[in-house]
C-alpha cells in the first residue's frame, strides 16, 4: 500500500484502530476520523495516523476530511467506512428518534462519505477502492439491535448497488464482521473466563481481533483483490454453532 492514502472512519479505537494499524505496517498513509482525538494515535512503520475531527454524520465535516486527505498526497485511493455502532435497545419501546439516529450512523453517513469518496477516485488514475464494514447482525437476527442489524443489512446492498453503478474505476466490497474482541470488552462478555467461554462458541475457538479485519481490508483494497467487488468476506471464525444441535445433543445425552 505504499504511495496511497486511505481514510477510516472511526479509526482511533477498537475495530477501527486495528484496520488503521494494518494500514499502516502495509506502507499507507492513512486518515483517521472520529468525535474525539484518541490519546494514543496509531503509528506503525515509522508513520502515525493523521487525525481530522470530523463526525461523520454532518455532510460538511465529511467535506473537510476528503479535502484533507486529499490535500496530504493528492490522492485518496481507500475509504474504509467503519465508524457506527448502537447500544441495546428493546425494539418495541425505542423512541423514533433513536432508531432514526442509528440508521444515520450506519447507513445514510457510509452512504454520503462514499459519495464524495466516489468523486475524487473517479477523477485519478487508478480509481479507488470503498469497503463497507458490515456485521453479522445484518445476516440474522439482532434482537436487542435492531435498527442496527437493519441497517447493516442495507449496507450490505448498497455495497453491491454501487459496486454496479461505480464500476470500473471504483470497486466497492464490505467485510461483515463477526464478534471482535476490543476495548473494554469486559463490559460485554464479562471477565477473561467470560471471553473465553463465548470464544469456544466460535467454531475456530475463539472471538476476532481487531487485526483480523484490518489484514481482510488490506487484502480488499490490494492489487491482489482486483477481480472482487459488489462482494462480502466474513471475517467471523466460521460462524455460530447452530442451537438445535446442542438441544438435540443434549436431549439425547439426557
Amino acid at each position: 500500500m505504499s504511495g496511497r492514502t486511505a481514510v477510516v472512519t472511526g479509526g482511533g479505537r477498537g475495530v477501527g484502530r486495528g484496520i488503521t494499524q494494518s494500514f499502516l505496517e502495509a506502507g499507507a498513509e492513512v486518515v483517521i476520523c472520529g468525535r474525539n482525538e484518541p490519546e494514543r494515535m496509531p503509528e506503525a512503520g515509522g508513520r502515525r495516523a493523521h487525525f481530522v475531527a470530523a463526525d461523520v454524520r454532518e455532510l460538511d465535516q465529511l467535506d473537510a476530511l476528503v479535502r484533507f486527505a486529499k490535500d496530504r498526497t493528492g490522492r485518496l485511493d481507500v475509504l474504509v467506512n467503519n465508524a457506527g455502532g448502537a447500544p441495546a435497545a428493546d425494539a418495541a419501546t425505542a423512541s423514533p428518534r433513536f432508531s432514526e439516529a442509528i440508521i444515520r450512523l450506519n447507513l445514510i453517513a457510509p452512504l454520503h462519505l462514499a459519495q464524495k469518496a466516489n468523486a475524487a477516485m473517479q477523477e485519478q488514475e487508478g480509481g479507488g477502492v470503498i469497503i463497507n464494514i458490515a456485521s453479522v447482525s445484518g445476516i440474522r437476527p439482532s434482537p436487542g439491535t435492531a435498527a442496527y442489524g437493519a441497517a447493516k443489512a442495507g449496507l450490505l446492498s448498497l455495497t453491491q448497488s454501487l459496486a454496479v453503478e461505480w464500476a470500473p474505476k471504483v470497486r466497492v466490497v464490505a467485510v461483515t464482521a463477526g464478534m471482535i474482541r476490543k476495548e473494554q470488552a469486559e463490559l460485554h462478555y464479562g471477565d477473561e473466563e467470560g471471553i473465553a467461554a463465548v470464544g469456544a462458541t466460535v467454531p475456530l475457538g475463539r472471538m476476532g481481533e481487531p487485526g483480523d479485519v484490518g489484514d481482510a481490508c488490506v487484502f480488499l483494497a490490494s492489487p491482489q483483490a482486483s477481480y472482487i467487488s459488489g462482494a462480502s468476506l466474513l471475517i467471523h471464525g466460521g460462524g455460530e454453532r447452530p442451537a438445535f444441535l446442542a438441544a438435540a445433543r443434549n436431549t439425547r445425552t439426557g
